[in-house]
């Protein structure tokens, strides 16, 4: 990985984008991206998370924040996206409205066999890309292309109909993420 795409700031503002593997459409269904929203919530509350922005896609998510409670921001990722692996892939086992389970899992296990360091279902890639957004300039740059995903992918018409996004924060309503800092 190059070194450009390091946690190497603490206290720094990062953006990451994380995708499942083979990127694989999971998020079709509530249920997940409930998962992922909850998990937000307890770190935010438990871990201090501060979210500047977020989207989940139906294959990725986009996330804009940084670890207030001195927690290196790597290690705070690191523990959300294995809580939410865990956590997804047993949902997609118990659910009993999931056509696709099977091929799913096989998948989760295939890409789990072919890494180092995962012991049976790998569900998130490893790379996460993070950038440290040094700038107000980048700080935009960036939410604004986490909230125009949604739309560039036909799913609405304007940013802030995303119900999965921090758009709606952004344009005066009120999100599914409690405590989004809007960056202004």
């Amino acid at each position: 990985m190059s070194r450009n795409y390091k946690f190497h700031n603490p206290e720094g503002v990062y953006f990451v984008s994380f995708a499942v593997v083979e990127w694989l459409d999971v998020f079709t269904r509530n249920e997940y991206k409930k998962i992922l929203i909850d998990s937000i919530h307890f770190c935010q509350k438990e871990k201090g998370m501060e979210v500047f922005a977020w989207c989940i896609m139906t294959n990725h998510m986009h996330l804009i924040f940084r670890s207030n409670n001195g927690q290196k921001p790597e290690l705070l990722l690191g523990d959300f996206k294995r809580f939410t692996s865990k956590a997804i892939v047993n949902e997609i086992k118990e659910n009993p409205r999931e056509s696709r389970k099977e091929w799913l899992l096989e998948q989760f296990i295939k890409a789990g066999a072919e890494s180092s360091n995962v012991k049976q279902y790998q569900f998130w890639r490893h790379d996460n890309k993070p950038i440290e957004l040094w700038s107000n300039k980048v700080i935009f740059e960036k939410i604004n292309y986490i909230h125009s995903n949604p739309v560039e992918e036909g799913l609405v018409y304007n940013p802030q109909d995303y119900v999965y996004s921090s758009a709606r924060d952004y344009a005066g309503e009120k999100g599914l993420i409690n405590d989004v800092i809007v960056v202004r």
